[in-house]
């Protein structure tokens, strides 16, 4: 890429043929068929994308992607709880998880019961380069997992190129109402949208995702206000209420697609094009 932050970078197997994950954990790359149940919508996404679909044997009910081929692997719970008695059924070999999606007391269960946990915690959009090698290596999938590089890397420079340079703004990234949430600047969306020159307004909250007082104060601190499409369905009914409760904030309001904003893996290539378009028009 033309300049990528130092965390993409980092290779996944330092020695031998270890793979180590983001939890600093190494693990031995599958030598058989192995059974993996991803508690990670956006990475589960990625496992059929790197051909790992056969392998797929479990899944939250908000792994949604690729439809409808994740339809072939069963819902076990969401990404906080897990329905044990049908996990225990489908005999995993492999479990994926994520420091912000999956609580750590479930992993260290699912560790428990002799799973292999591999633990990600992508937070810079480079990370995703790890992310796909982390994957591939693991699964054997590396020349797949090179590929999308390719491909996450020539979105990367294209958005480089049309983004305007020097351009700085204060936007109001919304995941939730009632309470009001936003995020960090220590978040993967947060860093996605600098990309663009888009700086979340929770710049020093101690929350990776903190709740917000939507009023005056905070919206004049703000040049947009992003509603999200997930995880909470933000919908124009939304953007409609809030500006006949803040009219003199109204143009500021928008909609935005949540998916390819937060989720990694293979849609963060998505994701690079999508910034590439708001770059490009400027809304």
């Amino acid at each position: 890429m033309t300049t990528a932050p130092a965390g993409g970078a980092a290779g996944v197997r330092p020695k031998g043929d270890a793979v180590i994950d983001d939890a600093g954990v190494a693990h031995q790359p599958v030598t058989g068929e192995p059974r993996i149940v991803s508690l990670v919508p956006s990475i589960t996404e990625l496992l059929f994308d790197l051909g790992l679909g056969p392998a797929v044997v479990g899944r939250t009910a908000f792994c949604v992607h690729p439809a409808p081929m994740v339809r072939s692997a069963k819902s076990i719970g969401g990404t906080k709880q897990v329905n044990m008695a049908k996990l225990a059924a489908l005999a995993p070999t492999h479990a994926i998880v994520n420091v912000d999606e999956n609580p750590r007391g479930l992993a260290e269960e699912l560790a428990a019961r002799g799973i292999t946990v591999v633990v990600t915690h992508p937070i810079e959009v480079a990370d995703n380069l790890r992310l796909y090698r982390l994957m591939g290596a693991m699964f054997r999938r590396e020349a797949q997992a090179a590929a999308l590089s390719r491909r996450f890397e020539a979105a990367y420079d294209e958005l480089m190129r049309r983004r305007p340079a020097g351009h700085r703004e204060r936007v109001l990234y919304l995941i939730w109402r009632d309470p009001w949430m936003t995020v960090s600047r220590e978040t993967y969306i947060a860093r996605m949208l600098a990309l663009i020159g888009w700086d979340t307004v929770a710049d020093a909250a101690a929350d990776r995702y903190p709740r917000i007082e939507v009023d005056e104060a905070c919206l004049r601190r703000c040049d947009r206000v992003l509603f999200a499409s997930e995880p909470f369905p933000f919908k124009e009914c939304h953007l409609a209420a809030f500006r006949e409760a803040f009219p003199g904030h109204a143009d500021k309001a928008r909609l935005i697609d949540g998916e390819r904003i937060s989720w990694y893996g293979s849609r963060a290539v998505a994701g690079l094009h999508y910034l590439s378009e708001l770059a490009g028009t400027g809304k």
